[in-house]
């Protein structure tokens, strides 16, 4: 049995997602969001994240990790920065917790839940829905967008954290 946690990165809301299975059969699973608040400084929006990062990856022990790759519009070039940011205080947070760690371009990620590469965020929900057989939508959409990271990394990776062949 493996545990992977999907992580989509976001400043206003860090998806999470974890999935429990062996290749293709999903045992368990869970999702959720660290929030931060706009009204405060953006350091501290970070060291919050970064700190709820720490205690998920102490209390679950994830075998490995997938995140969204970082992408940025070029009509909000802002958005991108901050992404970045983000992504940094979770790698960081996985490399202190010993963690092997994986990318997943949005695009791709759509493209293998769903067969459409430009699927909209809805699409990919119901999608990570019917994977794991959940009834309800899940909200927000950056908790299914976790587990959608997390349900690919159980599917792709071996229990080395190698790509399947």
């Amino acid at each position: 049995m493996r545990k992977i946690l999907g992580i989509d990165p976001g400043l206003a809301a860090t998806g999470v997602g974890i999935v429990t299975g062996r290749g293709l059969s999903i045992q368990g699973y869970s999702f959720g969001c660290i929030q931060t608040s706009k009204s405060t400084g953006l350091a501290h929006r970070l060291d919050r994240i970064f700190s709820k990062l720490m205690t998920l990856l102490a209390a679950e022990a994830p075998d490995l990790v997938v995140v969204e790759d970082v992408f940025s519009l070029a009509e909000y070039p802002k958005s991108g920065i901050f992404l970045g940011q983000v992504s940094g205080v979770v790698l960081l947070a996985c490399a202190r917790a010993g963690l092997k760690t994986f990318f997943v371009p949005v695009r791709e990620a759509k493209q293998v839940l769903t067969g459409n590469g430009n699927a909209t965020k809805a699409q990919l929900e119901a999608a990570v829905r019917r994977c794991v057989g959940h009834a309800a939508p899940i909200r927000p959409f950056h908790a299914a967008d976790a587990l959608g990271l997390a349900i690919i990394g159980l599917y792709r990776f071996d229990s080395k954290g190698l790509p399947r062949t």
